[in-house]
């Protein structure tokens, strides 16, 4: 997901001689227009509006008595996103760009259980995954320039996806053992019945979550769970410093990192990025040629 995606480019403009796909390209894809932000504030009440419905429909007492008015403005709303994404693909050049895109599989899936509601309608519920349309909100009020802390994280854990892999894979394999472990300490009593039950308690313990509906009676069960509660927290503490190391080192890289869309390959001599223009600010680089 890059915040300055092609499909919001001029050159993917639809040409000069359709321009009615031209003024609806800018209505749709840009918020540099009045009518391209009304377009913009209107989807986005319409997704709060969505969202507001589908959890009111799940209780029961609204449901009886508003039945019908929900039906109808879901129904509404969901032609409406349904015309927007065929009207997207149309008057977008590069329309595989836009489909493939992480916007596009949104707005996708944004309309997706609504006609699959119409034959099984307890997918209707899926609807709520409207919500992440909102984060368009970013590039309709320009704050995409505040989402690079957003990427940041992302390119931390996805650095670090290996080191936690090993990690999940190692708890796995702990919370196993101490599960076999108060299987055979407990006796195979109430809430240890069985090998897999007892694992759930050591996964529960080892979190800290701690629902209380298992425990341990006998002695050394207690004494055991005892260090398996102690141990939890450096354990739990692992990933977090796996993940903070790794955002400290991007962070110390992050002057060779474009600002607006987070494209590292960066010339030592350039000025501009060279992906989406914006003036590089790597400290000292500019000093002279503002």
């Amino acid at each position: 997901m890059e915040p300055h995606n092609a499909i919001e480019k001029e050159h993917d403009f639809i040409p000069e001689r359709k321009k009615w796909k031209r003024q609806l390209f800018r209505i749709i894809y840009r918020a540099d227009t009045p009518l391209g932000k009304l377009f913009d504030i209107c989807l986005l009440i319409l997704i709060f509006l969505s969202t507001f419905i589908v959890m009111m429909e799940s209780v029961p007492s609204f449901d009886l008595r508003f039945h019908t008015l929900f039906v109808v403005l879901e129904w509404t709303i969901s032609l409406f996103f349904t015309a927007e994404y065929i009207l997207r693909i149309i008057t977008i050049r590069n329309k595989r760009e836009y489909i493939f895109s992480f916007f596009g599989i949104i707005d996708l899936l944004a309309i997706v259980p609504f006609f699959l509601s119409l034959l099984l309608p307890v997918t209707k519920f899926f609807l709520i995954i409207r919500m992440l349309r909102i984060l368009r909100i970013f590039r309709i009020l320009n704050l995409l320039d505040f989402m690079n802390d957003g990427y940041l994280i992302v390119r931390a854990l996805k650095n670090s996806s290996r080191k936690i892999y090993i990690f999940l894979l190692f708890l796995m394999i702990f919370s196993v053992i101490v599960g076999s472990m108060m299987y055979m300490v407990e006796g195979h009593k109430e809430g240890f019945e069985s090998i897999p039950q007892s694992i759930y308690w050591a996964v529960v313990t080892v979190t800290t979550v701690g629902y209380g509906d298992v425990s341990p009676t006998t002695p050394l069960g207690k004494f055991f769970a005892i260090l398996l509660m102690l141990a939890g927290y450096s354990i739990i503490a692992v990933p977090t410093g796996i993940v903070t190391a790794e955002m400290r080192n991007k962070r110390q890289n992050f002057e060779k990192v474009c600002s607006r869309c987070m494209n590292d390959d960066i010339d030592d001599d350039a000025n501009y990025c060279k992906r989406c223009g914006e003036k590089t600010a790597i400290p000292g680089r500019n000093v002279g040629n503002q």
